[in-house]
């Protein structure tokens, strides 16, 4: 048996349930968002509000872009839909380019997607499968192949992206699967014949648990990424079992965790994997714990945004408070060239999640959800074009409360 509620349908479940009306506070300060509305210069458009049907619905992956400006990414399910892999033109056109029948193709894609210079989609769903337990997946010219089903040990429900290698291996992490004896997740390898390697198993103690972000892979083949759970045991406020890790695991499969977290101050349940600078610092986000105040007490804090040192000493560059500045965010960063970070949050603002940018200390929201027409509820992390745009989906709001595609000009 499982022994947690997997995280991301967890938080993507609390829009059904009524975001606004469980963050009251949020909504007392909308009228002061919108207040302040006028005075950004940045330019928010929907480039496609999601239906259902036939176009799919509330997408909860990181979108990829190519270079005549085509954004691609997944949409999970509703209703009948078992998932879907969609294309959106510059123009704003979107095209269905996968339909997932939730059979032995897969269903439920969660995570984004990866292309290689041939235009061949790369990506995993969190179900389906010869055993229901997901699959890993490539797109070539509409043609789906199942590249890896899993059934168990080699893991269970993938919901994190892909990351490849110069010569084509795959690399990834299952949120649940492994040992039997804990069923706490994997990180996998596939080969470029599309033979599947655990190169570890998470045993639930200080090593973690529930890996649910992307994977960072260095030169020397070195990956890093977070666990949700796991670490220091009985951590934080209400004393939760274990707040999640930062690790490192290298070529041979050793695992190092380079950072426990407490579940106070410092941040608590990564569900987004790092990204890192020339220096060999990373960066990245934690769910829950920061602020503990009464603001934030509902998931136990609203997380933060942190930099961890190559030498594993972490320093918090900014703590949510469920203001205007957002609440929870769930998706990896991006950093520019300044060191300038940018990021989603699922809550916050007026309720519905904000767009943020960090500048050393100081955050700003660049964009605060309203939950209509424009979205709500972004689980996915930003996508940065050389010109400085930001891209993005939402699970919730649109036309139709099924999520959209937008575009954020600086």
């Amino acid at each position: 048996m499982k022994t947690t509620d997997h995280f991301r349908r967890w938080i993507s479940g609390m829009n059904e349930q009524g975001v606004g009306s469980i963050f009251t506070l949020a909504l007392l300060l909308t009228s002061i968002v919108l207040a302040n509305r006028p005075m950004q210069a940045q330019i928010y458009d929907v480039l496609h509000s999601f239906t259902g049907t036939p176009d799919g619905c509330k997408p909860q992956g990181d979108l990829w872009r190519d270079g005549a400006g085509n954004l691609y990414g997944t949409t999970a399910n509703c209703g009948s839909s078992n998932g879907a892999v969609f294309k959106i033109s510059a123009a704003g056109h979107e095209t269905i380019l996968y339909r997932f029948t939730g059979k032995t193709d897969g269903g439920f894609p969660e995570a984004g997607l990866i292309r290689d210079k041939a235009g061949n989609l790369y990506g995993t769903t969190y179900s389906g499968g010869a055993s229901g337990d997901g699959v890993v997946f490539e797109l070539s010219k509409g043609k789906e192949t199942v590249l890896h089903s899993f059934s168990g040990s080699d893991g269970v429900h993938p919901t994190a992206s892909l990351v490849r290698d110069a010569a084509g291996n795959f690399y990834g992490t299952t949120f649940y699967g492994g040992t039997a004896s804990c069923s706490c997740g994997t990180v996998f390898k596939i080969d470029t014949a599309g033979v599947e390697t655990v190169l570890y198993s998470f045993t639930g103690g200080t090593d973690g648990k529930f890996p649910a972000g992307r994977l960072l892979l260095d030169s020397v083949g070195n990956l890093y990424g977070t666990a949700s759970e796991g670490g220091i045991i009985k951590c934080g406020r209400f004393g939760m079992y274990g707040c999640g890790v930062v690790f490192k695991l290298d070529s041979a499969g050793h695992q190092t965790v380079l950072y426990s977290f407490n579940g106070l101050g410092d941040g608590g349940q990564p569900l987004a994997g790092l990204i890192r600078d020339s220096a060999g610092n990373f960066y990245g986000t934690t769910f829950s714990a920061g602020n503990l105040s009464r603001n934030c007490a509902l998931n136990n804090g609203c997380g933060v945004v942190f930099k961890l040192s190559k030498t594993g000493q972490e320093m918090v560059l900014y703590t949510f408070t469920n203001g205007t500045d957002g609440a929870n965010p769930t998706a990896d960063l991006v950093r520019d060239s300044g060191g300038n970070l940018y990021g989603t949050t699922k809550l916050g603002g007026a309720g519905y999640g904000v767009v943020f940018e960090i500048q050393g200390a100081s955050e700003s929201s660049l964009y605060v959800f309203q939950g209509t027409n424009d979205g709500a509820g972004p689980l996915a992390g930003l996508l940065r074009d050389s010109s400085g745009n930001l891209y993005g989906t939402t699970s919730f709001g649109g036309s139709a409360t099924e999520g959209v595609v937008f575009k954020l000009t600086p």
